[in-house]
């Protein structure tokens, strides 16, 4: 890899050229006529992408918080506003997760979309592009252009490709995100105002005075807790994911949800550190509350989809209770969990797509063959619930732990919510798993059989995974054994990252006496 890295334009501007290549992709896609053509044209792009991001974490300088990769030119110099990348031990891990998920997706995609798949590649590929903007991005100029850009694609993914429901999914979707674009916005002009630089770097050393810090704090936390979501935004997710063709139930739980908790550690932790400290108990509070309401919510479901985007609202709580804990372990934890959170959902989301291509069911009552029809189906889908609800030896556990020490060190009694949280969790995933695998089916078959909705029969036999299906099972699930055997090869690239956000959060002394004591 360090050979690779020694070409020219991939030393100097990898990130640029792992943000093109989508994008150019899509442009390249364009042109081509046949289906079958453009599948695999859009898999060989999204391989490529991968390929570039993988020199990227291995060459990645865990002994700084500095940022890496770094690519700084005018562009709008009436404005200041720069075309300026960088990645620092945070930011770098959730491009590695963007360009890991977007050729899954594509594999996901291959059979489910089967009208207008050369439009659906391209919106794909923009999306990813966009995405990695957001996650690469230092100036806010260019953030926000990014931010904006990711969410077209995921319209008319919604829109044209959706189920049955996904005119009024969209609507709400589109609602919900521009509600927030709007906040966002003006906090952007009073940050450019107040700092008088679009440049994040410098943004984060300006002083800014409370009554300023508790206006900007509040304006950008709106827009970033929308797409978490944070309850009470949450309901504009359960509609998009259930409505979403598989690849984007899979894009937006494991990457688009990330960028708002992320909006939280670029902006709010770090340029408003005395407003995050004064709102943090709120947003603890919140956090709680989502994390057992979309666990009861998850509970009550029968539909396997809605069940695993409720199961979201949940995990992403534990998300928002990490950061805003302030502490190493929280912080660390909630970093790890919203990586987990985009393996693990994805590959349930993955899951469902796979049952639902076979059987065109997503109703509980409809299953409970699952285990003895498609026992590689059914081995897949216990992997990942029990990664899900946090088993040991999985990603999951690792997530869930630091921040149940992290919430220990700052309020013993906030064991107890959590650890209510973490058992609810339990409860739905292994309620599901058993009905899917081994519960009797309740409905009947779309060919007029007794066991259960597209079960298969001699007649019409389901089939277990194919070839295909199996590779992106097996890119989930060696991350799930990876991060969950090994998660210091994951942690001690955002170590010295997240001590600069404690830094500057709660002052040089805090955070040292915060590393100190781990």
């Amino acid at each position: 890899m360090q050979a690779f890295s020694d070409i020219p334009v991939l030393k100097d501007h990898l990130l640029t050229v792992i943000i093109l290549v989508p994008l150019v992709g899509a442009f390249c896609t364009f042109f081509l006529r046949s289906d079958r053509v453009v599948r695999w044209f859009a898999l060989a792009v999204s391989v490529v992408d991968f390929i570039l991001a993988v020199p990227l974490v291995l060459n990645f300088d865990r002994t700084t918080h500095g940022m890496q990769f770094v690519e700084r030119h005018g562009w709008i110099p009436s404005l200041n506003v720069q075309y300026y990348l960088g990645v620092d031990g945070i930011s770098v891990l959730f491009v590695f997760l963007t360009a890991l998920l977007g050729w899954i997706c594509v594999l996901a995609s291959w059979n489910a979309i089967d009208k207008k798949v050369r439009d659906f590649m391209m919106s794909l590929q923009i999306m990813q592009a966009a995405m990695l903007g957001v996650f690469s991005a230092l100036d806010v100029v260019l953030f926000y252009l990014c931010w904006e850009a990711m969410f077209i694609p995921m319209y008319l993914l919604i829109g044209r490709w959706g189920g049955a429901n996904r005119i009024y999914a969209t609507l709400k979707f589109f609602l919900y995100t521009f509600f927030g674009s709007v906040f966002m916005l003006v906090g952007i002009v009073a940050l450019y105002n107040a700092g008088g630089t679009f440049d994040l770097q410098e943004l984060m050393k300006h002083g800014y005075t409370f009554d300023f810090q508790v206006f900007a704090f509040a304006l950008f936390f709106i827009a970033f807790s929308i797409k978490v979501p944070m309850f009470p935004f949450h309901t504009w997710l359960p509609a998009a994911h259930v409505e979403a063709p598989t690849a984007g139930s899979i894009i937006l739980a494991g990457v688009l949800l990330k960028t708002g908790a992320y909006g939280f550690m670029r902006f709010l932790l770090p340029m408003f550190p005395d407003a995050s400290q004064f709102f943090s108990t709120p947003v603890i509070v919140l956090s709680f509350i989502a994390i057992i309401y979309g666990a009861f919510l998850a509970l009550s479901q029968d539909d396997m989809k809605k069940l695993v985007a409720y199961s979201s609202v949940s995990h992403m709580g534990f998300v928002t209770l990490g950061l805003f804990l302030l502490n190493k372990n929280g912080i660390e934890g909630g970093i790890i969990q919203m990586f987990n959170h985009g393996i693990t959902t994805g590959a349930l989301f993955l899951c469902v797509g796979m049952i639902y291509e076979r059987t065109h069911t997503r109703d509980l009552k409809d299953y409970g063959w699952a285990a003895k029809k498609v026992p590689y189906y059914a081995v897949s889908l216990l992997i990942f619930s029990l990664a899900s609800m946090g088993f040991p030896g999985t990603n999951g556990f690792v997530g869930e732990i630091l921040i149940l020490i992290g919430a220990y060190e700052n309020y013993k009694l906030n064991v107890l919510v959590l650890i209510a949280g973490i058992m609810l969790g339990a409860a739905y995933m292994l309620w599901m798993y058993h009905r899917v695998s081994f519960g009797a089916a309740e409905g009947h078959g779309a060919h007029g059989d007794d066991e259960g909705h597209g079960h298969g029969d001699e007649e019409h036999p389901v089939r277990d995974l194919s070839p295909r299906e199996v590779v992106a099972i097996a890119a989930f699930v060696v991350f799930v054994f990876w991060v969950g055997f090994h998660p210091m090869s994951f942690l001690d690239i955002m170590h010295e990252s997240v001590g600069q956000l404690l830094t500057q959060v709660n002052g040089p002394a805090a955070a040292i006496s915060s590393i100190a004591g781990h």
